[in-house]
């Protein structure tokens, strides 16, 4: 009898466990052979931890804290995958809604969970009021982004320890907290280190396991998603059939060509033919440092639509913000102090470096060899990131981590890769991509499709004089941007003037002798 009892309370306490897990989104995989069993089902066993075994070893798998369980290639596994990895692969509901998300964030039940202590949020705490003055529990909660539940037994905890006090009664069964004398001189010496008193951060762990769930390696763009991305540019097939493999290889890419033929332009699309979103934390905890992740000026927020109900029932770990798969570009003021953590003397606030904040997205070096830093410096930083697929950051405290470095690296440039760089930084970047004048046919594609969004017509004799005049008895080579340019000029002409809109020859050859310099005439 004693062995029946105790069966039942072990079955009453899985089932509560169970109970307890986080809510499963679903997925879709491919595979070569045959669909990829869920790991709990296939009997894979599972690490009490969520930090990776190491890198360039056996594919570690993260626990199903977010959901589904999240096995994580290494290096190794990404740069050849085998036939049957699994590839999550982005889709449209049955109803034609949004896309469902490899990864998912769900709202914390206890600071456990979170993986956060009551110490780190009491910090939090203490510094918004401090900075506030006064505020009910309800937007103490939504400034450090943890559930009122939590955050009102904390509140009580912290009343009794006499470091808040009320100040009055608030709706909904809430009151208005202040600092007592006592929490304002702590408050004072926790500001006095870091004056952060934001989202509270999010575990490394965490990030990594997200980083992996969602990484480009593990979605293949087809032809027409490729198309689709660069459907509002003139690009040749060719050229869409050499970019569909470099950008399906999630490896670095060189883009180079005559300026002016919209390598950047052609950089800052590629993140169209992948999923549209991602999750991404707003900052990231690692032992007493806080590390700032969300960027508005580089990340484009893509927030949850409104609950149609009074409740919202989906539960939303909200320290991560749902934002556009980044695309980030950095040009001549790059400098080695962006790719490092950076830390705010004066506010003791540390800022991810740039590579960090482009994870599962696209990096865009522009103009490369025009770095104020020397270019050498430049490919010895990063040469081990590209090979290996992780990075190493220093932090205030003299810690070093290991993030991932998940994303596609584009080098754009003027000039030839193999006059620019040395052979061992070549072979790290699989994929040189020439970006070549346009045809004819192509310039005329382009000023047709220009002229009538600028709101000209007949542009057909327009484009055949501009190549009769301009360009074929002098042999001006053709260029991307000059449909463009040569038509604001037109436009721009008229616009001062207060004359129609036309295409007239001598309005043509005005814009001419503007743009070109007299070297190029």
């Amino acid at each position: 009898m004693g062995r029946s009892g105790s069966t039942s309370v072990e079955e009453k306490l899985l089932a509560r466990l169970l109970a307890l897990g986080g809510p499963e989104r679903p997925r879709e995989t491919v595979s070569a052979d045959q669909p990829v069993e869920d790991a709990s089902s296939s009997g894979q066993k599972v690490s009490p931890s969520m930090e990776p075994s190491g890198v360039g070893g056996p594919a570690t798998v993260f626990p199903g804290k977010f959901g589904p369980e999240i096995s994580c290639p290494s290096p190794t596994n990404r740069e050849l995958p085998d036939s049957t990895s699994e590839r999550l692969v982005p889709r449209s509901d049955a109803d034609g809604g949004e896309e469902i998300e490899p990864f998912y964030p769900p709202e914390p039940r206890s600071f456990e969970e979170a993986k956060l202590s009551e110490t780190e949020v009491e910090a939090l705490i203490l510094k918004f009021l401090l900075a506030r003055g006064e505020a009910t529990g309800r937007q103490i909660a939504d400034q450090v982004k943890l559930p009122f539940v939590l955050i009102e037994r904390l509140l009580r905890a912290m009343k009794n320890d006499q470091l808040l006090a009320h100040r009055g009664s608030a709706p909904m069964n809430d009151y208005v907290f202040q600092l007592t004398e006592i929490g304002r001189e702590r408050a004072r010496r926790l500001a006095a280190h870091c004056t952060y008193f934001g989202s509270a951060p999010v575990a490394l762990s965490d990030y990594i396991a997200s980083v992996a769930a969602q990484s480009l390696t593990r979605q293949v763009p087809t032809p027409e998603a490729l198309q689709a991305a660069f459907a509002d540019l003139v690009v040749s097939k060719k050229l869409l059939d050499r970019l569909g493999p470099a950008i399906c290889s999630g490896r670095g890419l060189f883009l180079y060509g005559a300026p002016g033929n919209g390598k950047t332009t052609i950089a800052e699309r590629i993140c169209r033919a992948f999923s549209k979103t991602i999750w991404i934390p707003r900052a990231i905890g690692v032992d007493g440092e806080i590390i700032r992740v969300f960027d508005p000026v580089n990340h484009e927020e893509v927030p949850l639509e409104e609950p149609r109900g009074l409740l919202d029932a989906r539960a939303v770990d909200r320290r991560w913000v749902r934002i556009r798969r980044p695309t980030i570009v950095v040009g001549g003021e790059l400098t080695m102090a962006n790719l490092e953590v950076t830390i705010n003397s004066s506010t003791g606030i540390c800022e991810a470096p740039v590579q960090l904040k482009a994870n599962c997205g696209v990096l865009v070096i522009d103009d490369f060899g025009r770095q104020r830093i020397p270019m050498e410096q430049l490919l010895n930083r990063w040469i081990v990131p590209l090979e290996k697929r992780h990075d190493f950051l220093n932090l205030p405290n003299g810690k070093k981590i290991t993030v991932p470095f998940d994303q596609l690296v584009i080098f754009s440039t003027n000039l030839d890769p193999a006059g620019l760089v040395d052979e061992a930084f070549l072979r790290r970047i699989p994929y040189k991509i020439e970006i070549p004048d346009p045809t004819e046919e192509e310039f005329r594609q382009l000023f047709r499709r220009v002229a009538h969004s600028m709101g000209f017509s007949e542009p057909d004799q327009a484009v055949e004089y501009l190549l009769n005049r301009h360009y074929r008895p002098i042999g001006r080579p053709l260029r991307f941007c000059h449909p463009r340019d040569l038509l604001f000029q037109v436009r721009n002409y008229c616009l001062y003037h207060q004359l129609p809109l036309e295409l007239r020859p001598e309005y043509l050859d005005i814009a001419v002798e503007i743009y070109f310099s007299a070297s190029s005439q």
